[in-house]
């Protein structure tokens, strides 16, 4: 028999196509479950990639038979192993034909969870005795009577995992890893069990800056706080590597353990050092009412010898306000992470308002006392002399006051939060106490404290709720003879907005009907509340009431201030640009305030 011709296989293969019927699969629809477990059943069905699509009979009814299967496998995770499931699709009992895109739908009762029955965990070897070990085990989750989840169970796992890792079991395995479900009893029976081989000790530590070393190894060797031959912990490493970055030497850190290297349970640790860049220079201007259009120049040694000192210049210039500022730094570590640091300033202010001159130098001694508190203790030569504008209008020649000071101070800094940029909780503040003697290089006798304070508690998913507060207080028979710079202000960023810079507190003017300025208080006192939500995770809002009072002997009216701000997440730290009001003068303008940094 000879083959049909070719016009004859099109027309067959014409009409198997027109009897092959298809339908638009329009969406899927899923009742009974909260969005996290929607979420996770969307994910694993296949009708979700056929949305859209226009499908076989045949393939629609695969992609019905397996939407079951696909939708209870998606709830185990869950802890749901028998949930009631109808699939109910707009065609059905219709024939395709009539060209009607189909929806599903998808209707779950999910049931009685499956709950854990009982759980065996253990460590066996050398981890059984590690009690802080044993601690964690006691924190696994899900717990008897819990809810059996899979990701809180694969969590808590490779937690332990990784915490036996930490401290010093490089060959820990396990020696049961299985969780049997009967689905009848809605019950899990956990049995996990860890062999956790020997403990590994610390080694020889091993530091490598290149070719060209910068800086002696004996330095760096200061922030080995344990002996060759203690238990291996990965929390040393870590805070060696804290305490070599804050020293700002190098650009690049890498601590590379090696316990396949190990001799008689020692790990060797190489930590592999680039050198960063020797010089910083900076360039930068400025502008303020006060003291005009401004330029700043800067120079930064990170390092000036192998001995690790540090030296810092930089020259801040404005029309009415120049400061220069030399500073430098030797390592130190009676307390870890300190600094011996010597200082020298000079300032000079011409202002409608204010001559001064400031010389100022100082010596500290910084040390980390812990994770949270740093305390700087320091003595303080100062000299400065001033004259108030109002000065020129009563008298044909101006008078200077000047007082000389030589006088300790502590600085205690706290700052415990989850984030020191942008924290959602913590808290931070820092305590000053400062004082000096009449006869002992001082011309007036004066105590002074201030303390500042910030609380941040996070509300929800992308807002906060952040509280601020100060309080300072100087006690002296000679308030006259207190230089501005030992004086408290209030008024502007970071104290009360919707006033001025330094506007709230005593004031002078130096003619009838001119502005008034400030000659600074005996004492002070603020707070501040503020509420900031963000809509995406760069840019937010902020509103905000603030108040406060800088007075001698009696505190004065209580400043009010209110206002709306604009925050965005950058880079560098968080921008505030805020727009305040006061509520205490009717005829108040509104402030502008502008701020760029950490939180804290």
């Amino acid at each position: 028999m000879s083959p049909p011709p070719r016009p004859a296989i099109a027309a067959a293969l014409l009409m198997f196509c027109a009897g092959a019927q298809a339908a638009q699969i329009a969406g899927v629809r899923i009742d009974g479950l909260d969005p996290l477990m929607e979420t996770n059943v969307r994910t694993a069905l296949s009708l979700e990639d056929a949305v859209g699509k226009r499908v076989s009979d045949a393939r629609l009814d695969y992609l019905l038979r397996v939407a079951e299967d696909e939708t209870r496998e998606a709830l185990e995770p869950f802890g749901y192993y028998s949930p009631d499931i109808a699939i109910i699709d707009s065609a059905a009992g219709a024939a395709l034909a009539d060209d009607a895109p189909v929806s599903v739908t998808i209707t779950v009762r999910i049931g009685e969870p499956v709950r854990v029955r009982s759980a065996a965990l253990a460590i066996e070897g050398d981890g059984d005795d590690d009690r802080y070990l044993q601690e964690e085990l006691d924190t696994f989750t899900p717990k008897v009577g819990d809810v059996f989840e899979h990701a809180r169970y694969e969590q808590s796992k490779a937690f332990i995992t990784r915490r036996l890792a930490e401290r010093g079991y490089f060959d820990a395995d396990f020696a049961a890893r299985r969780v049997e479900v009967t689905r009848a009893e809605r019950a899990a029976d956990i049995d996990l069990r860890w062999n956790s081989g020997d403990r590994y000790d610390m080694g020889e530590m091993i530091f490598d800056q290149g070719p060209k070393p910068i800086i002696r190894e004996s330095l760096l060797r200061e922030f080995i706080y344990w002996e060759e031959g203690d238990y291996y912990h990965q929390g040393r490493l870590d805070r060696l590597r804290k305490s070599l970055t804050g020293l700002d030497y190098f650009s690049r850190i890498d601590i590379e353990p090696s316990p396949e290297d190990a001799v008689d349970g020692r790990v060797p640790v190489t930590v592999r050092l680039t050198p960063a860049k020797r010089s910083i220079y900076s360039v930068g201007g400025s502008f303020g009412t006060d003291s005009g259009f401004g330029v700043s120049l800067g120079l930064e040694r990170r390092y000036l010898n192998s001995r690790g000192h540090k030296a810092l210049a930089r020259l801040d210039y404005a029309e009415k306000r120049k400061t220069l500022t030399l500073q430098h730094r030797i390592p130190a570590f009676a307390w870890r992470d300190g600094w011996y640091t010597t200082s020298l300033q000079a300032y000079d202010e011409q202002t409608e308002y204010i001559d001064t001159r400031r010389y100022e130098a100082v010596f500290s001694r910084s040390g980390q006392y812990n994770r949270e508190l740093n305390l700087v203790a320091s003595v303080h030569a100062l000299q400065e002399r001033w004259a108030y504008a109002i000065d020129d209008r009563l008298r044909p020649v101006r008078l200077y006051r000047q007082s000389t000071y030589l006088y300790p101070s502590l600085v205690a800094e706290y700052v415990k939060a989850d984030d020191r940029i942008h924290p959602r909780n913590g808290f931070g503040g820092t305590a000053t106490l400062r004082g000096g003697l009449e006869g002992a290089g001082s011309d007036a006798n004066f105590l002074q404290l201030h303390v500042r304070g910030s609380w941040f508690r996070g509300l929800g998913e992308r807002s906060r709720l952040i509280a601020r507060g100060e309080v300072g207080a100087t006690f002296t028979d000679a308030l006259a003879e207190i230089p501005p710079t030992l004086r408290f202000y209030a008024g502007g960023d970071r104290s009360v907005r919707g006033y001025d810079y330094r506007e709230i507190g005593p004031r002078i003017r130096p003619v009838a009907g001119g502005k008034a300025f400030a000659v600074g208080a005996k004492n002070v006192a603020t707070a501040s509340l503020e509420y900031e939500q963000y809509f995406n995770d760069a840019w937010g809002f902020a509103a905000f009431v603030d108040g406060g009072s800088a007075f001698d002997d009696q505190l004065d009216r209580w400043r009010k201030g209110v206002g709306l701000g604009l925050r965005w997440k950058s880079p560098v730290g968080p921008l505030r640009v805020d727009i305040g009001h006061g509520l205490d003068d009717p005829d108040a303008s509104f402030t502008l305030h502008i701020n760029l940094g950490a939180d804290l």
